[in-house]
């Protein structure tokens, strides 16, 4: 196969190893400029050009403006021609995401007493309205509608909405339909790309306006939330998928290349490398990758052939697993497994990397479906500064103080002092002795 992108990182030159860690959506300047007007059009026009967009865009002509929103009769019919084993794997994943994100949520206050007297501690709050970006262009995504939802109802927001695109027939992806019911959430709206965002930020007569939005998505999703970081929190950076799967000396190549495909086929603007140090790895992946596209739809064979060929993905050798660990950190991987009979070993050397899943037990699909942890992930370097979609991402924090009367003359004098320092003459009033004659009046 050699036709894979095989690359050897001590022949790679600074400017070579940067190529390799750029992401295919580094560049966004062309969405950036073909999604503003969009923006502007849903501005303007509100559900016209949601309708329009999704009969131009999406092909969904029998879109109305009657139809934007999904109605009962939408998710009994979702349910009728969903498979019994679909749903019962559905179930299967809500139960145990639900069940990691109840762990995961924090106690709703705390308090410490700071010092005598002197108490601090933080609260949590549900945001009021969060909007849940799922995507269908390139598949159908249920799994994205439990990972964004469960952790929405588990923390308690009052108003949580799907977006998604509508398929030609109108209709919103049945499975999706199904995780949204059984995860929580009733309000389901068919819009998707640039326009849905621009719509949940800026409101129409049918969609209503969120606070935030989070969910992976398309370049144009990531232009459009970019271009209305002002309006609405675009939560976390999740853009085209993106994988690294280090492996060692201690296992089959062929192992490694099933799952480096795993990421590699969800369109050809993923991102996927199988970094190792063993040449035998690199030689079985390469003998097992024939095979494994024969076993794969021709859709997902294009998919992942375009990406482990181009400038995204394939195969990086390194000189040892020291040098793997290390470019891994450097490319900051959304999903990262460890596949190794020793993967714990090498967790320690691990500092950027959204996922980690360890061993050779632990695949992507695993992780994407059923394990819990929240598969919505930061993409393109994000993972250096953010971490999975989590139940805080749906809260808000306050800070919470309290100061007895025995605990203020000590907490005064510092802040005294300091304000004096600072030059703020009001801070320092508020603390001066000022204060005691008009607790005492």
């Amino acid at each position: 196969m050699s036709d894979v992108n095989v690359q050897r990182l001590k022949e790679l030159s600074p400017e070579e190893r940067a190529a390799l860690v750029k992401r295919s959506e580094a560049d966004l300047s062309f969405f950036l400029e073909k999604a503003q007007p969009i923006i502007d059009a849903v501005r303007e026009e509100g559900d016209a050009a949601l309708v329009r967009f999704g009969r131009e865009l999406d092909n969904a002509e029998p879109l109305t403006k009657e139809t934007l929103q999904v109605t009962e009769e939408d998710f009994e019919e979702a349910f009728s021609r969903v498979d019994d084993e679909v749903i019962e794997a559905i179930r299967f994943g809500i139960g145990n995401i639900r069940t990691f994100h109840e762990e995961q949520a924090p106690e709703p206050m705390w308090l410490k007493e700071i010092r005598p007297g002197a108490f601090a501690g933080d609260r949590f709050t549900p945001i009021e309205s969060v909007a849940l970006y799922v995507p269908r262009g390139k598949g159908s995504f249920p799994s994205v509608t439990m990972m964004t939802s469960v952790p929405g109802v588990v923390a308690g927001v009052p108003h949580l909405a799907i977006v998604t695109p509508p398929g030609p027939d109108g209709k919103v992806d049945a499975a999706t339909l199904v995780a949204a019911r059984i995860a929580g959430v009733e309000t389901v709206y068919k819009v998707g790309g640039a326009q849905a965002v621009a719509a949940v930020a800026l409101g129409t007569e049918t969609v209503k306006k969120a606070q935030k939005i989070v969910g992976p998505g398309s370049p144009w999703v990531v232009a459009a939330k970019r271009l209305l970081a002002g309006v609405i929190d675009p939560g976390l950076p999740a853009g085209p998928s993106e994988s690294i799967i280090l492996a060692d000396d201690t296992v089959h190549g062929g192992l490694a290349a099933m799952d480096l495909l795993i990421e590699a086929e969800h369109g050809p603007d993923s991102s996927a490398w199988l970094v190792t140090d063993s040449e035998r790895v690199v030689e079985q992946a390469l003998e097992a990758l024939p095979t494994l596209w024969g076993e794969m739809t021709e859709q997902r064979v294009g998919f992942s052939r375009t990406v482990l060929t181009g400038q995204s993905g394939g195969i990086v050798l390194a000189e040892s697993m020291d040098d793997a660990c290390a470019f891994v950190n450097e490319y900051a991987p959304e999903h990262l497994e460890i596949l190794s009979e020793k993967a714990f070993e090498y967790l320690g050397e691990i500092t950027n990397a959204a996922e980690i899943l360890l061993g050779t037990h632990t695949p992507v699909s695993v992780a994407n479906f059923a394990l819990g942890p929240n598969a919505v992930l930061p993409t393109s370097m994000g993972a250096a500064t953010y971490g999975p979609l989590s139940v805080t991402d749906f809260l808000r924090r306050s800070s919470i103080g309290y100061v007895t009367a025995k605990g203020y003359p000590e907490m005064a004098k510092a802040a005294k002092t300091l304000a004096d320092y600072e030059g703020f003459s009001s801070h320092a009033i508020a603390v001066s002795d000022l204060r005691r004659t008009y607790l005492k009046g």
